[in-house]
C-alpha cells in the first residue's frame, strides 16, 4: 500500500504542478514529452492529427444540429389527406400552406419571444399614481395583430366555407397553437365571446363589441377575457360566486367583486358573472341568481374601469401569458342575459373554449411529434442514427398514433360544430356533438401531456434543456386537463348530458359507431380494429344497461372510464374511417390496427373486477388517508 500511496502522491503532484504552468508552457513540455517517445513517421503524421483534432479541446469539437421547424402543412400527412378528403377545392389548402409559411418565418419567433419576456404588473407610475399596467412583450402585441389580419376569430364568422367553415378555423389554428406564445387562450375566449352575443341577438353596446371580436382589421380587433372564477369556486360557479351587481338609474350596472384568476387579463372587454342586487338589498343563491354581464376594460382615456390589478398569477406553465386576480369596484357593465340565466348563457362559450382546448393538445402532439423525427435524422448515438433504432422508432410510432386518433378526433368534434351553426345537422349528429365536445376536450388534455412527456424523453438531456423551449411545451400542456373543466368534472358532465337528453346523446353514439363500421365491414384488412370496436361498443352497451340498474352513486364512480371508453371508441371508429377511404394510405389502416389493440373499453373490464362496488370506494379512501392525521 505505501508504494501504491507514493505513485499516487507523485502523480498529484505532477497535476499540480502543470496547473500552475502557464498554458503555452504546459503545451511546449507536453510537445517536448511527445518528441522525445516518439520513434517515426508514422508517429509524427499522428501527432499532427491529435493536434488537429484537438485544438478546440476546450469546448470539444462537436455540436448537436438542432430539430429545425419546417412548413408543418407539409409534413403532416393526416392533415393533407383529410383535406383531399373533404375540401375538395385547393383554396384552402393553399391558404393553409401560406399560413405555414409566415408560421415558420416569422411567427414562431414571436412566440419564443412571448417566452422570454413575460407580463409584468406596474402598480404606479413615477409620480406615485396606481396604474395597475399589465406591461407585455411587443411580441404579444404583434400576435394580436397577427390575430386579426389571419382571421383566427373571423374566419368562424365568415362562414365563406359554410358548414366547414369551422374545419378551417380549427384547422388554422392547429397549425398556429404551437408557435402562438399563448396567443391562442385569448383567441378562445374571444371566440367564446362572439359566439355569446351573436346567439343572444346583436343589439347595442354588444353588436359594437361583436364587430370588433371578428374583425380582420387589426387597429379594430379586440380581444375578451371571462372572469368568471372566484376564491370559492372554480368549475362550481353556481357556489362561488360573490360578485355583486347593482343597477343604475340609466339601467346599467355596477359590479363589485373580487376574481382570483382572470385569463388573458390585458384583453379589451369581458364577459362577467354575478349576482344582482334587488331594490331591497337582496340576491339568490345558486346558479339560479347568476347573471351575464359585458363591461369594457378601459375607458376612454385608456384608464381602467373600476378595476385593481391586485397580482399577476405565478404559473407552472402559460408565463407568456397575463393572469390576474382583480378586485372590481363599480366596474361599469351591461346585463347581456335574461336575469338569472347567466349559467345557461355561457353554455356556447363553453363549448367553444373546450373545443379550442381539444385543438391546442392535438396541435402540441403533432409539434412534439414533428421536432422529434427530425432529431432522429440527426442524432447519431451507439454506431447510428436514432431513426435507424427500431425501439426510439417504435416509440414515435406509438405517439404518432395519439396523436393521429385526436386529431380526427378534434376534426370531427369541429365538422359537427359547423353543421350545427349552418343549421344542417341532424337530431343524431346535435347529440353527438354535445356528447362529444366534453370527451374529445377531456381525453386529448390528458393524451398532450403523457405525448409531449414522452417526445421530450425522445431527445434525451437536451429534451430537459430550457433554451431549446422543448421544457415549456410540457409546461403548458399540462393546463389542457384543467383548463375549461378537469377531467373528473368533464366525466360528470357526460353523466350530465346523459340525463339530460333522456339517454339521446347516447344513443346517437352507438347508432354512428355502428353506422360508420357497416360501412367498412368488407375491408378484409380492417378486420380485426372492426371487430375491436364493435366487441367493445357491445361491452359498452351490456354495462350502460346493468349500471342504469344500480343506485346512482355507482355510475359515478365509473364517470372517468366511461368518457374514457367513449372516446377511445370513438377515436378507433374514426381512424377504421379513414383508412377504408379510397385515398388513404398503409399507414392509415396500420394505426387503425394499433390503437385498436388496446383496451377500448376500460369501464366494462374495471366493472367485471369489482371497481364500481360501493365497498371499493371505501377501501379507496382508507388507502388514500392512511396516517392521515386531521389535527
Amino acid at each position: 500500500m505505501a508504494f501504491w500511496d507514493c505513485i499516487i502522491s507523485a502523480m498529484a503532484l505532477r497535476a499540480v504542478g502543470r496547473l500552475a504552468r502557464p498554458r503555452r508552457a504546459l503545451c511546449t513540455q507536453s510537445a517536448s514529452y511527445r518528441s522525445s517517445v516518439r520513434s517515426g513517421p508514422c508517429d509524427e503524421a499522428a501527432e499532427l492529427s491529435a493536434q488537429s483534432l484537438f485544438s478546440r479541446s476546450a469546448v470539444g469539437s462537436f455540436f448537436q444540429d438542432q430539430p429545425l421547424l419546417r412548413n408543418p402543412v407539409g409534413e403532416d400527412a393526416l392533415l393533407q389527406s383529410y383535406l383531399r378528403r373533404h375540401f375538395p377545392s385547393t383554396e384552402v389548402k393553399e391558404d393553409l400552406s401560406r399560413f405555414g409559411e409566415r408560421l415558420v418565418n416569422e411567427i414562431d419567433a414571436l412566440g419564443h419571444e412571448c417566452e422570454e419576456h413575460p407580463p409584468r404588473l406596474q402598480h404606479f407610475d413615477a409620480w406615485g399614481n396606481r396604474v395597475d399596467r399589465i406591461l407585455t412583450s411587443s411580441a404579444w402585441t404583434r400576435m394580436k395583430e397577427v390575430s386579426a389580419e389571419e382571421g383566427f376569430v373571423a374566419a368562424g364568422y365568415e362562414r365563406c366555407f359554410g358548414e366547414w367553415s369551422r374545419v378551417y378555423q380549427m384547422s388554422k389554428l392547429y397549425l398556429y397553437a404551437p408557435s402562438a406564445g399563448l396567443y391562442t387562450c385569448p383567441l378562445a375566449m374571444t371566440d367564446g365571446a362572439a359566439k355569446v352575443i351573436e346567439s343572444l341577438g346583436r343589439s347595442l353596446p354588444v353588436d359594437e363589441a361583436f364587430q370588433r371580436l371578428t374583425s380582420r382589421d387589426p387597429k379594430r380587433f379586440w380581444t375578451s377575457g371571462q372572469w368568471m372564477t372566484e376564491r370559492k369556486g372554480g368549475s362550481d360557479v353556481a357556489r362561488g360566486t360573490e360578485t355583486l351587481a347593482f343597477q343604475q338609474p340609466d339601467g346599467t350596472y355596477r359590479l363589485r367583486g373580487f376574481k382570483w384568476f382572470t385569463s388573458a387579463t390585458d384583453a379589451d372587454m369581458a364577459l362577467v358573472l354575478a349576482r344582482v342586487v334587488d331594490g331591497h338589498g337582496q340576491i339568490v343563491q345558486g346558479s339560479a341568481g347568476l347573471s351575464l354581464f359585458y363591461a369594457e376594460v378601459r375607458d376612454q382615456f385608456g384608464r381602467l374601469n373600476g378595476i385593481e390589478v391586485k397580482r399577476l398569477k405565478e404559473k407552472l406553465g402559460t408565463r407568456q401569458m397575463p393572469t390576474a386576480e382583480l378586485l372590481l369596484y363599480d366596474l361599469p357593465a351591461h346585463l347581456v342575459s335574461p336575469e338569472g340565466r347567466g349559467v345557461a348563457t355561457i353554455a356556447n362559450m363553453l363549448t367553444l373554449t373546450r373545443i379550442h382546448n381539444t385543438v391546442s393538445a392535438v396541435a402540441a402532439m403533432r409539434r412534439i411529434i414533428q421536432l422529434s423525427r427530425d432529431y432522429a435524422t440527426k442524432r447519431f448515438a451507439f454506431g447510428k442514427l436514432l431513426k435507424d433504432h427500431p425501439l426510439h422508432v417504435q416509440t414515435i410510432a406509438r405517439m404518432e398514433i395519439e396523436t393521429r386518433a385526436a386529431f380526427l378526433l378534434m376534426m370531427e368534434v369541429c365538422r359537427l360544430f359547423g353543421k350545427e351553426e349552418s343549421g344542417t345537422a341532424s337530431d343524431t349528429e346535435v347529440h353527438l356533438f354535445r356528447l362529444l365536445t366534453t370527451v374529445a376536450k377531456l381525453y386529448t388534455g390528458k393524451q398532450a401531456v403523457a405525448v409531449v412527456s414522452e417526445g421530450l424523453e425522445s431527445f434525451g438531456g437536451q429534451g430537459y434543456i430550457e433554451d431549446t423551449g422543448l421544457p415549456r411545451m410540457l409546461r403548458d400542456a399540462q393546463v389542457l386537463s384543467i383548463w375549461e373543466g378537469t377531467t373528473n368534472i368533464l366525466s360528470l358532465d357526460v353523466l350530465r348530458s346523459t340525463a339530460k337528453s333522456s339517454g339521446h346523446v347516447l344513443d346517437s353514439f352507438f347508432a354512428d359507431v355502428k353506422t360508420k363500421m357497416l360501412a367498412v365491414n368488407g375491408s378484409s384488412a380492417l378486420r380485426p380494429a372492426v371487430e375491436a370496436v364493435n366487441t367493445a361498443l357491445s361491452c359498452l352497451g351490456k354495462f350502460v344497461h346493468t349500471a342504469a340498474q344500480r343506485p346512482p352513486g355507482y355510475m359515478e364512480l365509473a364517470a372517468r372510464d366511461l368518457a374514457y371508453s367513449l372516446a377511445r371508441i370513438y377515436m378507433g371508429c374514426l381512424l377504421i374511417d379513414h383508412a377504408s377511404w379510397e385515398g388513404a394510405s398503409h399507414a392509415d389502416a396500420y394505426a387503425a390496427l394499433r390503437w385498436c389493440e388496446q383496451d377500448l373499453c376500460p369501464v366494462a373490464s374495471r366493472d367485471s373486477r369489482g371497481i364500481y362496488d360501493p365497498n371499493s370506494s371505501q377501501m379507496d379512501s382508507s388507502l388514500v388517508y392512511e396516517g392521515y392525521t386531521n389535527n
